[in-house]
């Protein structure tokens, strides 16, 4: 299936969606879709498998979201009374994105529901609205509780490990699975998915389309496609060299660790950050870090994998809620969080891998919105700068802070040409003209 085919449009309404769909889009306050979304939803609603790269904040949660609830609202309701056999399963690689997903398709429904609500008559997808449930699979939470939002759900989020977990429990099916959503996929590997990935291939193998959204295809993303879906189409809206059109990208260099925290400060006191998201290396500087700004006076909490899933829901809650002001995290942490109101995403610890960069400066600049993402980097991580930029094909201009200015790197000696330091190991001239050793300065005998 070509993606050519598939034409972009410009307003929600020629999408094809159901109407009541329609009706909780706009109650959302979204008047025009994206880019991905425009190219997206069509081609799910047309049917066969598709592969989607887009940029993080793009809308991508949307394009998958809108026509996999426009196929359950038409499509039969699972028993609630009988083992959980949900008709669809959005695959995400952390809890918190997976706890994201269920949020935004959760608003959709009580669009919908709303709207029918107000319909003077009856109308046919009324019953199925009010029946159609969401419930949320993911390790940290306690088996009772999941498995209560499971009975009877159509649409399950899970991380792929508590979703294998239940299955091998036989606490939900997997037979009547008709749409299967991958979502960032290459995060999914990154995390050793691969081969739960394979084993829910295997269990949903009946099901009508899959769909796969990456940041980029690259060619593990391309492998695993080309295992678990029947030849894709290809959306490829967005790369990893594509400009962040609505992020200003800055880069300061740092003489030393306590420089950098100086640097730090200074972003950190700046009048037009509004919520900041600090990225650090481990866990153990996550706490380090927050410990270090909640006593300079900063509203600051650390998040990481370790944690328990109750203090990391609390902590994201609170920086929804205005409470938190700077979040400093991990990288896995951070994965799939959209807070609104993050004008500043900062670098502190950089990125193990180049594709991180863009995945983390994509937490600022969402949906229109401006951002600012800055990067603090010592003159000894030089590479992970070069290899970032290489990476996007991005230059990232250095700029200084009056007062903070670093110290100039010193210049390199120059490397001896390709044999001359041999020769001069051998006692050559530079020019390589002399011979042997030096002669001795006393007279012959």
């Amino acid at each position: 299936m070509s993606s050519e085919s598939i034409s972009p449009t410009s307003t929600f309404d020629s999408l094809g969606l159901a109407a009541p769909l329609l009706h909780a889009v706009n109650a959302l306050g979204y008047t025009a879709p994206t880019a991905v979304q425009a190219r997206t939803v069509p081609a799910a609603l047309e049917g066969g498998d598709w592969m989607v790269s887009s940029q993080t904040g793009s809308g991508k949660t949307a394009a998958f979201l809108l026509p996999l609830l426009h196929r359950l609202l038409h499509a039969e309701v699972p028993d609630a009374s009988r083992v959980a056999r949900p008709r669809a399963i959005v695959l995400c690689p952390t809890r918190e994105l997976a706890q994201q997903v269920t949020s935004d398709a959760i608003d959709l429904m009580r669009g919908v529901g709303a709207a029918l609500r107000t319909e003077a008559k009856q109308h046919p997808l009324r019953d199925a609205a009010r029946v159609l449930r969401v419930a949320t699979i993911v390790g940290g939470v306690p088996f009772g509780k999941q498995l209560f939002d499971l009975r009877g759900a159509s649409l399950v989020v899970a991380t792929p490990g508590r979703l294998l977990d239940l299955h091998t429990r036989r606490q939900i099916a997997l037979d009547g699975v008709q749409v299967l959503v991958v979502d960032e996929a290459d995060r999914m590997l990154d995390l050793g998915f691969a081969e739960d990935l394979e084993a829910i291939h295997q269990a949903t193998a009946g099901r009508e389309q899959t769909l796969m959204f990456s940041a980029t295809f690259a060619p593990r993303i391309m492998a695993l496609a080309t295992r678990v879906m029947r030849e894709p189409g290809r959306l490829e809206l967005a790369t990893a060299q594509d400009v962040h059109a609505d992020i200003t990208q800055t880069l300061h260099w740092a003489d030393s660790p306590d420089h950098k925290q100086k640097l730090l400060e200074h972003w950190l006191r700046d009048a037009q950050l509004e919520q900041a998201l600090v990225f650090a290396s481990t866990q153990l500087d996550t706490e380090a870090l927050a410990d270090a700004l909640q006593q300079r006076g900063h509203s600051a909490v650390a998040l990481h994998g370790a944690m328990p899933q109750s203090v990391r829901n609390r902590r994201l809650q609170h920086l929804r809620d205005g409470r938190v002001r700077v979040l400093v995290a991990t990288d896995v942490a951070a994965r799939g969080l959209d807070v609104p109101n993050i004008s500043h995403v900062i670098n502190f610890g950089l990125p193990m891998k180049a594709e991180d960069y863009v995945h983390r400066i994509g937490r600022t600049g969402r949906a229109g919105r401006s951002g600012t993402a800055v990067t603090l980097a010592e003159h000894r991580e030089r590479g992970k700068v070069r290899a970032i930029e290489a990476f996007t094909r991005q230059p990232i201009e250095p700029s200084v802070i009056p007062g903070l200015e670093p110290t100039p790197p010193k210049p390199r000696a120059a490397k001896p040409l390709p044999g001359q330091r041999h020769r001069q190991r051998r006692g050559a001239s530079p020019g390589g003209f002399g011979g042997g050793r030096p002669r001795d300065p006393r007279p012959a005998r």
